[in-house]
């Protein structure tokens, strides 16, 4: 099978729309069709399409990277515009979950369709084997089903299942379209109900529900435990349940009923509660209803956060933090936390042993490996740990007593890692447990690359506190920041100097990247204030001294420098990106100077590159410092300066550091350090155009006019007309910056965007 180059999406709700986005932001031409409305007259007949990619547009976050890449959707219906799907080269269905409904879908896309070209189902509870039925060999050597999970733009799991027909070409295509463009996780599962990820995460979150139920835990609690302490999101067990909606779960349930073995645990286990049926009934649906397990109450104009008894069923105002011993325990370990003999404790140990039990028994059923079932949790719901190394976390030998002592059957990957570890995580590959007893190799996919991959039995270039230096092979060095947040501070500079010193001698080029879910928070906003209100203003200089000399170290350093972007990028963050001579940046890239937030102007150099991106354009770079903007997409980096022409975006996190080192590779030969760089200010219009804009800003308080009055200095040097060199821009950013953070107003704000992790207007 060629190339895919264009795709149709069949379906045009949530998950259809999110599909289709995110194919788009990959892209590639995308068709997304749905059926015409009841009575639609001819103008209104592609409507529901139409209205479903308004709605990815309108997301918070929206499903789109950036509005153009919505010039990628046609949106049509599924009786005018089936001559679209001819040249289509993935055609994914995602109507509704019956089996009747998608199989006449079928008979459909098989009338116009091209010979080679590949179905997929997006169902989550229907077997391929059903899906294929009653078709012929010709259809399913094409159909196979590819298990996105919502929001498509960021979940990374994508479940893949093929049948004894599917093509092997066919497959491999839509794997390989899904990792590289797509940017996901492909998990391969066997055709079983519910597939991995749902089959556990189902399972662990009516555990969640019954148990808390059964032992008088309140949703607070329940959510508290469950969340942070176990390595799960805040959402927990409960604004899970919000999330996707309580009255998903019933339908879930009864596909899962319908399909399970009968000696299935979930039989066992599942019922639905009276509090879950009365909520349904009432409306309580969750996010998308009048609320769920927590609501707002806006009644008598003041919005309250309420949560329900699982008892009665009433709302009352949620309390403070929850407080329990078990949490505070948790901190030493998950086996720490299960061990608590207080309610928070006895409900983390009854869910968990009842969860991973549950996990361990499907083995080999949904699949062969653990380290997929680790990996398809991970992905698909967010959790820190997949549920066989939360067994690792508690000791094989340590949960098997457990089951033993509860009477339950000790599954057979279990008994296979009795006196081990289902993981070996030592020497330079990590390996897990197979049923045999024998470690075999995590597989990886061909082009992917962690930092962690560079560190497996081998020790650091050179390292500190808060840096190290590491080989990547092929003459590539690779500067990891580990500090709290990747956030920089004097360890971090020094590390940038003396891998400048390092790469000169031994190696072609230098990446900086890390594994952390962000690139760096910024500067070490904690350093600063304490220097600050010690009045050792000098420290802050000497920071944004030694802060500049290091970036401009780098940018002018006689190898090339590319970073790795990924996640956020803010403040000093952003500059060291700013500074590199190339950026390989993760779709999913949030760079911005973010530093009138807490008071401050960028000082590393972030208003100097800003102007040399946009030509002296002060008035532009003031627009986008003073209102503190982050991108929310690399493309939208790309349009903001951050990104320049010759900067490249990969859509999956887990290839953005190979691809990095690809792109150094590529600048080594010949490569000339650039020149010094200077730009002609306007300095005076300048000035003149921000001061207006500053007074006509009724909602900005006095500091921030102090703040942008000082940022205004800097962006029309001293209201000088003339060509600025950098190390002139330099000086007016630290001046600049050193009069702010002399302010009690600007560590006031500081103090409090420590504390609250979000802005002071004052």
């Amino acid at each position: 099978m060629g190339e895919i180059k264009k795709i149709a999406v069949l379906g045009s709700g949530v998950m259809g729309s999110g599909i289709a986005a995110q194919a788009a932001n990959a892209g590639v031409q995308v068709v997304l069709l749905d059926i015409v409305p009841k009575d639609a007259p001819a103008d209104e007949r592609s409507a529901l399409a139409k209205r479903a990619i308004d709605k990815q547009k309108a997301g918070k976050p929206p499903g789109f990277t950036h509005p153009l890449r919505v010039g990628n959707v046609y949106c049509g219906n599924l009786e005018d515009d089936l001559d679209q799907l001819a040249d289509c080269d993935w055609i994914i269905e995602a109507v509704l979950e019956k089996l009747e409904v998608k199989q006449e879908v079928y008979r459909k896309i098989n009338a116009v369709r091209k010979p080679g070209s590949v179905v997929s189902s997006n169902t989550s509870t229907l077997p391929l084997h059903e899906l294929t039925a009653g078709f012929p060999d010709s259809f399913r050597g094409d159909l196979m089903i590819a298990h996105f999970f919502n929001p498509p733009r960021f979940m990374r799991l994508l479940e893949v299942v093929k049948s004894p027909y599917t093509r092997a070409d066919a497959y491999d295509a839509v794997c390989n379209f899904a990792d590289v463009a797509l940017g996901k996780g492909l998990v391969p599962c066997k055709d079983t109900p519910g597939f991995i990820a749902n089959r556990i995460g189902v399972y662990w979150l009516m555990q969640g529900l019954l148990v808390a139920i059964r032992q008088g835990v309140s949703v607070e609690e329940a959510d508290a435990v469950m969340g942070k302490p176990v390595g799960i999101p805040k959402t927990a067990v409960f604004g899970l349940f919000d999330l996707i909606g309580i009255d998903l779960m019933p339908l879930i349930a009864k596909s899962m009923l319908d399909n399970l073995p009968q000696t299935d645990d979930f039989r066992q286990m599942y019922q639905e509660p009276d509090v879950m049926k009365k909520m349904i009934e009432g409306g309580y649906t969750g996010r998308k209803g009048k609320g769920g397990f927590y609501r707002i109450n806006a009644e008598g104009g003041k919005k309250v956060k309420e949560v329900i008894s699982l008892s009665g069923g009433q709302y009352h105002p949620e309390g403070d933090k929850v407080e329990l011993a078990s949490i505070t325990a948790g901190k030493e370990g998950l086996r720490a936390l299960v061990s608590h003999p207080d309610k928070g404790g006895r409900y983390a140990l009854e869910v968990l042993t009842a969860t991973l039990h549950y996990a361990a028994s499907l083995i080999p059923e949904i699949s062969d490996d653990i380290a997929a079932v680790d990996d398809a949790m991970r992905m698909g719901y967010n959790w820190k740990f997949g549920p066989f190394e939360m067994i690792d976390q508690l000791g094989v030998d340590w949960f098997i007593e457990k089951l033993e002592g509860q009477g339950k059957t000790v599954p057979a990957i279990l008994q296979a890692a009795r006196g081990k570890a289902l993981y070996e995580r030592t020497g330079t590959v990590d390996r897990f447990i197979t049923l045999s007893g024998e470690y075999v190799p995590i597989a990886k996919p061909q082009g992917s690359l962690m930092v962690g991959d560079l560190k497996r039995g081998r020790n650091p270039i050179a390292s500190n506190r808060s840096a190290s230096l590491w080989d990547m092979g092929d003459g590539i060095a690779c500067l990891e920041l580990t500090s709290k947040m990747n956030a920089i501070d004097m360890d971090i500079l020094s590390m940038m100097e003396q891998s400048v010193a390092i790469v000169q001698q031994s190696f072609k080029g230098l990446v900086i990247g890390n594994d952390a879910e962000h690139f760096s928070a910024g500067a070490n906003l904690s350093y600063m204030l304490e220097a600050a209100k010690g009045g050792e203003l000098h420290k802050v200089s000497d920071l944004i001294k030694r802060g500049q000399a290091a970036m401009m170290g780098l940018k002018y350093a006689p190898f090339p420098v590319v970073a790795s972007l990924t996640g956020m990028a803010l403040g000093g963050g952003c500059e060291l990106a700013l500074h590199s001579n190339a950026i390989q940046a993760h779709m999913e890239s949030y760079p911005g100077l973010v530093e009138v937030g807490v008071g401050l102007i960028p000082g590393w150099g972030g208003c100097k590159e800003m102007l040399l991106r946009h030509n002296g354009d002060g008035v532009a770079v003031f627009d986008m410092i003073s209102a503190a903007k982050t991108a929310g997409s690399a493309d939208d980096a790309r349009e903001m300066g951050v990104l320049q022409s010759g900067d490249l975006i990969t859509m999956n996190r887990v290839r953005v550091l190979a691809d990095a080192k690809v792109r150094c590779l590529g600048m080594v030969n010949g490569y000339v350090a650039p020149m010094r760089a200077s730009v002609y200010l306007a300095g005076k219009s300048i000035a003149e155009s921000i001061e207006w804009k500053i007074n006509a800003n009724a909602s900005a308080s006095e500091h921030d006019k102090v703040i942008w009055r000082a940022l205004a200095h800097v962006l029309s040097a001293g209201m000088h007309d003339g060509t600025q060199s950098e190390d002139e821009l330099l000086e007016l950013e630290h001046e600049a910056f050193m009069k702010l953070v002399a302010l009690s107003a600007t560590q006031d704000r500081i103090a409090y965007m420590l504390v609250k992790g979000k802005p002071l207007k004052n």
